[in-house]
């Protein structure tokens, strides 16, 4: 009886861990004990994957609030991509250095993801149930519209126009005059004079550390438990007084600047700005890190963000090495491309089961 019961107990953590995560996080295991074997520095590879985590960590937090309204997966992170490099951009502009640039350039950013927010979330309002749809087109128009705008907007700091016209802005530009190492270099543990390659981010992990409690406690406040209740039941909330649409509006506002604050932190850690098609490249890994922790379509929490993150940058950043020294080919990429993809699939499939 008691194995009976052991054996219903196992099947619903699988059921519940879910079968593609237990293999990435396998493999993932599987990399980091060949890593030694391949001649990898194992403490080498552990802070690349730490860096990597407090670089994108933020970004995949700005899924949440979306998710909980109701609004499905954040196609249209790239808005808020754009608000940040708007931002950033401005802040160098102004003549701003050191980490007093990266303040600069939240506060600067803050208004535009408002803005694009509040439009994004409006036309969300008006097409119900096909938002991941027009997410993805509202990120590739709005990618290529601001594709014109980084040439025409009069910037004029020689640190990021154009070299050889004085017109436009680079398609990606360095960042240590301004706020390269910002949060990075806050706090930093460094175990190099040890004789370990460690190296830890404190700044960047305690800053993400904010925004997730932040976010977390929003979540349960009065608004944010409305946010919920909209992304459960919509007809249940409208029915309780809930102004459905205004909580959804709210949702991708934030959401919105969450990505902004995510891209500058992204920023921070790689040490460049990239211009042009370069937000394209942020949807989907952060929409397949917060379904590899766990998440849904319709449910989503912060140790979903944590978890995803890990695995998922774990994976990319330890395959190259692993993999290229076993088999003597790169195939990172490949690996990454299934991932992101086969989770989204996973992801919407599971969500048609469930609705069925």
């Amino acid at each position: 009886m008691h194995e009976y019961a052991s054996a219903i107990a196992l099947r619903y953590w699988l059921k519940k861990m879910g079968y593609p995560r237990l293999i990435i996080a396998g493999f993932l295991l599987f990399l980091f004990i060949m890593a030694p074997v391949t001649g990898s520095d194992l403490a080498t590879q552990v802070t690349n994957v730490i860096n990597r985590f407090s670089w994108n960590a933020v970004l995949v937090l700005a899924m949440v609030p979306m998710i909980h309204s109701g609004c499905g997966l954040n196609f249209g992170i790239p808005l808020g991509v754009l608000a940040g490099l708007l931002g950033g951009t401005l802040a160098i502009e102004l003549g701003f250095t050191g980490p007093m640039s990266f303040v600069m350039a939240i506060v600067v950013s803050t208004p535009f993801a408002v803005l694009f927010g509040g439009g994004y979330g409006m036309l969300l309002n008006k097409i119900k149930g096909g938002e991941m749809m027009v997410a993805t087109y509202v990120g590739l128009s709005s990618v290529s519209l601001m594709c014109i705008m980084w040439l025409l907007i009069p910037y004029r700091n020689p640190s990021i126009v154009m070299a050889y016209t004085g017109v436009g802005l680079r398609n990606m530009f360095a960042l240590d005059s301004f706020y390269a190492g910002a949060l990075s270099e806050f706090l930093k543990i460094d175990l190099n004079p040890l004789g370990i390659n460690l190296v830890i981010p404190t700044g960047s992990i305690l800053f993400f550390a904010l925004l997730g409690l932040a976010v977390w406690a929003f979540l349960h406040t009065k608004t944010g438990t409305a946010m919920t209740a909209v992304g459960s039941n919509p007809t249940f909330a409208r029915a309780s007084g809930i102004n459905v649409d205004r909580i959804r509006t709210l949702s991708v506002i934030l959401s919105t600047w969450l990505g902004a604050v995510g891209v500058l932190t992204y920023q921070q850690g790689f040490g460049f700005v990239q211009l042009y098609t370069a937000p394209l490249n942020m949807t989907m890994p952060a929409v397949a890190a917060v379904l590899i922790g766990g998440a849904s379509v319709n449910k989503a929490s912060i140790s979903n963000v944590i978890i995803g993150t890990l695995l998922f940058q774990g994976l990319v950043t330890m395959t190259p090495t692993v993999i290229t020294a076993l088999i003597h080919t790169d195939v990172s990429e490949v690996i990454r491309i299934i991932v992101s993809n086969g989770m989204v699939v996973y992801a919407l499939t599971r969500k048609t089961e469930e609705a069925a």
